[in-house]
């Protein structure tokens, strides 16, 4: 009778440790599950466990679409930022004129899609840090050995985009201004010399090298600096905070790196 008796106990012993594993291994799971759900609403997410972010799709290599799925390097780096900020990556289109719109309007997160952060556009959204930097870039063939500034630039022959402000940027320089279609026309033209520098959009030209295979190389730092961020709500301050960590960290571990070298080449954070 005592054997049975101390084999009751015992096994009463073990259904309740048992029990009592089960009720701390289910405390952990809910205790996660909190915390999760806890910064999702932090968050103030659209969709919950997702980043939904927007672009245009239409700036190609940087968004686009490629058998109907959003490619380029905006999309890569939007896609890294949910991972590590442990949400699933949901990129969405929407039309540029009415993107900030649409981002006040709850219609996505966060807005991945090549922005540049002004001052304007602040006073509606908050930008992150910068993820990559672009701006007027002064570009000259890969064997000119005498612009190396843009102070060399002074009575030069300079080629530029018709229409476009680089035009300004260049009569600070010279008078000898020849006007393109074009940026690819204009910066195929630097090859066989019949213009000395060309001055257009940083990316425009380093994808051209990268695309086209041109013989050219940037002169100096841009011109005019601009800041390409990530634009989310001002209510928002939570998921901002995220971003930053995501990218700070994307930059210091050399994956930005790797992203930005597949796309273009270069590190697009370098000056």
């Amino acid at each position: 009778m005592k054997k049975m008796a101390s084999l009751a106990l015992i096994t009463s012993l073990l259904f309740l440790f048992v029990l009592s594993g089960c009720g701390s291994d289910n405390s952990k799971t809910t205790g996660a599950t909190d915390e999760r759900t806890k910064k999702d609403q932090g968050m103030k997410l659209v969709n919950e466990g997702k980043l939904t972010f927007a672009m245009s799709g239409l700036l190609k290599p940087l968004n686009y679409k490629e058998k109907n799925k959003l490619v380029g390097f905006d999309v890569e780096i939007g896609h890294e930022i949910a991972k590590r900020i442990g949400l699933e990556s949901n990129p969405v289109t929407n039309p540029w004129e009415t993107i900030l719109q649409g981002l006040k309007g709850k219609k996505y997160d966060a807005i991945i899609g090549s922005m540049t952060a002004t001052e304007e556009r602040a006073k509606q959204v908050d930008f992150s840090d910068p993820y990559y930097i672009s701006g007027a870039q002064i570009f000259v063939a890969d064997t000119n050995e005498t612009l190396k500034s843009r102070a060399d630039l002074k009575g030069k022959r300079i080629g530029v985009v018709q229409s476009s402000t680089y035009k300004q940027d260049a009569e600070q320089y010279t008078k000898d201004i020849k006007s393109y279609p074009s940026d690819v026309y204009a910066l195929q033209d630097l090859a066989p010399g019949r213009v000395d520098a060309v001055i257009t959009d940083k990316i425009v030209g380093i994808n051209a090298m990268k695309e086209s295979n041109l013989k050219i190389k940037t002169v100096d730092e841009v011109l005019k600096k601009e800041n390409i961020a990530v634009a989310v709500n001002k209510d928002n301050p939570e998921l901002l905070k995220e971003i930053n960590k995501a990218i700070q960290s994307m930059i210091e571990d050399g994956t930005y790196e790797k992203i930005s070298n597949k796309w273009f080449g270069v590190n697009l954070l370098e000056k």
